[in-house]
């Protein structure tokens, strides 16, 4: 399997952001629309800022009884992010997740975000492609 970089990995996809004044429930409404497990925060120029997860809404809002309405993703998202460039392979970002045990990599270009990396999608062509193998490995072993 090739090791593609980032810039490959987030080719064609979409960046999904908010401002830190966005509540919980508007985020988390556009993440449902954009079926994505997390939001980029940005500020008024389009630096990334924060980053707010499924994760932060179950233990950052939900938990802790605070009100999705009115609380502002500035209130409850991660702001020491650890983000990666479009150049660097895709292994970089999966040893990020794995050491920082995170699911999220922001892949920012002078600290604008270009698109993130999750756990879940990182792997689709690598699984596609594991898969196709098998796949192959079947039938020559039924050919034979």
């Amino acid at each position: 399997m090739p090791n593609r970089t980032l810039r490959q990995v987030i080719e064609g996809q979409t960046v999904v952001s908010a401002p830190a004044s966005t509540t919980v429930r508007s985020a988390a409404i556009t993440m449902s629309e954009h079926r994505i497990g997390a939001i980029l925060v940005v500020d008024g120029e389009g630096q990334l800022t924060g980053l707010f997860t499924e994760r932060d809404v179950l233990n950052r809002v939900l938990a802790l009884s605070l009100d999705p309405d009115s609380t502002p993703l500035s209130a409850v998202m991660t702001v020491k992010l650890q983000t990666a460039t479009p150049d660097k392979p895709l292994a970089h970002a999966l040893h990020m997740m794995f050491e920082g045990g995170f699911r999220h990599v922001p892949v920012v270009e002078n600290g604008k975000p270009v698109g993130m990396v999750s756990a879940r999608n990182a792997l689709g062509l690598e699984i596609h492609q594991f898969e196709k193998e098998l796949k192959d490995r079947d039938h020559i072993a039924e050919i034979l």
